[in-house]
């Protein structure tokens, strides 16, 4: 019978291990047992886990999706605007590099209140200040803070699900963040028109605190702790983080102030490469390295790195491309509730359908499914006129959230097992990579959409400008047309012939402008087709080489001899 969530809690680690059944113990150190609770316990630990995910990525994905209100909110420039959504990154990426080994070794206690006291302050301190600086430096302790907070919140989830189904509570609970996007999407234009972005402020402090005092009155079980800090560890967080923050500033502002006219990014990206050269210099040798050099560059390894890193890139064509190109065609985020409600369910479904059908050895299979939904998702959006609209990207865009949500789980768990094999030593490096990826792979996809999306403009735009000449009488047409709209109010030709070449040229800007974006997605699309068969491929070949290793050793076994007959059995018994 489950007992008490709080039973035995108060005893010393190795009296409080000796009441735990094998399946309560907890795996990794660091990570809270998992005892068998109630019915009404599990649904407590679960909508905690909701509510502590969600906090943790609802304030950056609100800042992503509506970076112009913000720009205009603090009267700065798009460059500007541009590191609001960078250093959140910049911070968030390689937090757990410290923050695991924090938790292993100061317990999950100390850990869940400086996280969440840290989010709470950051959010009161977003109410209290309104210039850019300080914003820049809130947006800079959020992504610290988020860090612990997406960690804290799929260990909620995990203490929700009984023991045959935990796995399923793990896909769950990495992938509710995900769903943060969508929901902003949902619900800021009606917090912006309340009160601009004091009442979204608002509205997330509130939630930072019912974070907060859930957390307080359920509290996780307890964890055993081990002394794991090193002097060497703080020196290579030293080198790492600012290398990694380095290169999310290039991703992130490159396409911005663009790749060759800005000096920084040149010196940004060789700062990047000369910190993180000497990071993991200093770990490949190391007894008990923070970050496993050996192992992360295993082919096996290296393969789930590649694969994580191809969908998070292909992932962008909704996050950077879709909403892009609804914005060049005139659309406002009044317009888009529908599409993000369609995405929201999507990643629903997919996360669900992606737990209910966990199998641990086929999880490549999942990760091919989603490419392969990212591949026909961009494909049918290539095919986009300046006509769309969001009912037409309805399909396509499910399906790509759908994948979205599909693929996060099965990948975190293959690495998980691999880590696992070895003893757990390696928990560490693959979380951190995990996240890095994850984080660096977002802003990678969203420079790749954003710098193809501009150069393929300039090449429709002049391939469009070529064919307009005034002396073509459908030009000359089409100009009148233009002109008239201003006839009842000018009455100079001249005036009248330059308003109408005024917008024949922002209309041709515009067909331009979606031209690029179907380049775009059709080179996603054949990104992901190719990915979705690389990753077929390696999920194949292990049982392609078993089927023909069984029919060869087939062929080599001689038959068995054949059964005696009952006769002979008993003419050798006479």
């Amino acid at each position: 019978m489950p007992r008490r969530a709080d039973h035995n809690w108060h005893l010393p680690w190795d009296q409080y291990l000796a009441t735990l059944k094998p399946h309560e113990r907890p795996t990794l150190p660091g990570s809270p047992a998992t005892p068998d609770h109630t019915a009404w316990l599990r649904l407590q630990y679960a909508l905690t886990g909701v509510l502590v995910a969600l906090v943790g990525s609802l304030g950056n994905a609100a800042v992503t999706a509506n970076l112009t209100s913000l720009q205009g909110s603090l009267g700065i420039t798009p460059s500007e605007a541009a590191w609001l959504p960078v250093v959140f990154v910049m911070t968030n990426a390689c937090m757990n590099l410290i923050l695991f080994k924090f938790r292993q070794q100061y317990g999950l206690r100390l850990f869940t209140q400086i996280c969440l006291t840290a989010f709470v302050v950051t959010c009161a301190a977003h109410l209290a200040v309104d210039n850019y600086e300080s914003t820049l430096f809130v947006r800079a302790v959020a992504g610290m803070a988020a860090a612990g907070l997406s960690s804290l919140g799929f260990l909620y989830m995990i203490q929700a699900f009984p023991a045959q189904h935990r796995l399923k509570g793990l896909v769950i609970g990495i992938g509710l963040s995900s769903f943060a996007v969508p929901i902003a999407r949902l619900i800021m234009p009606g917090l912006l028109q309340l009160d601009d972005w004091r009442a979204f402020y608002t509205f997330e402090l509130g939630m930072a605190l019912l974070a907060w005092a859930a957390v307080q009155v359920l509290r996780l079980p307890p964890s055993e702790r081990l002394k794991l800090f090193e002097p060497l560890d703080f020196v290579t967080f030293a080198l790492f983080a600012p290398g990694v923050a380095l290169l999310a500033a290039v991703l992130g502002l490159g396409r911005i102030v663009w790749w060759t006219e800005a000096a920084w990014i040149g010196w940004a990206l060789a700062g990047a490469i000369l910190l993180l050269t000497a990071a993991l210099m200093i770990e490949y040798d190391r007894k008990n390295p923070l970050i496993n050099v050996r192992w992360l560059t295993g082919p096996d390894i290296l393969r789930l790195f590649g694969a994580i890193l191809l969908i998070r890139i292909t992932l962008s064509e909704q996050t950077s491309g879709a909403v892009g190109f609804l914005t060049v065609v005139g659309l406002g985020p009044d317009q888009l509730h529908g599409l993000f409600l369609v995405i929201l369910l999507a990643m629903i479904a997919g996360t669900a359908v992606s737990a209910l059908t966990l199998n641990m050895a086929k999880l490549n299979k999942p990760i091919a499914i989603a490419l392969g939904l990212i591949a026909l998702g961009a494909f049918i959006d290539s095919h986009a006129t300046v006509l769309t609209r969001p009912a037409q990207l309805y399909l396509s865009q499910a399906m790509i959230a759908f994948a979205s949500a599909m693929f996060v789980g099965p990948a975190l768990l293959i690495g998980v097992g691999k880590v696992l094999q070895q003893g757990a030593r390696n928990i560490i490096s693959f979380i951190v990579m995990f996240s890095v990826l994850q984080n660096l792979g977002g802003l990678a996809g969203s420079a790749l959409i954003g710098t193809i999306q501009v150069v393929r403009e300039k090449f429709h735009s002049n391939q469009l400008s070529a064919d307009i000449t005034s002396l073509d009488p459908q030009v000359v047409l089409r100009l009148r047309q233009l002109s008239g709209a201003y006839a009842s109010t000018l009455t100079d030709p001249a005036l009248l012939n330059a308003e109408g070449a005024a917008l024949l040229t922002r209309q041709v800007t515009q067909q331009a402008n979606v031209l690029a974006y179907n380049d775009v997605f059709l080179i996603i699309a054949a990104i992901a087709g190719l990915g979705c068969a690389w990753v077929t491929a390696v999920h194949l070949r292990p049982r392609i080489k078993a089927r023909r290793q069984a029919r060869r050793d087939a062929r080599n076994t001689p038959p068995p001899a054949a059964a005696p007959d009952a006769a002979t059995v008993a003419a050798a018994a006479d």
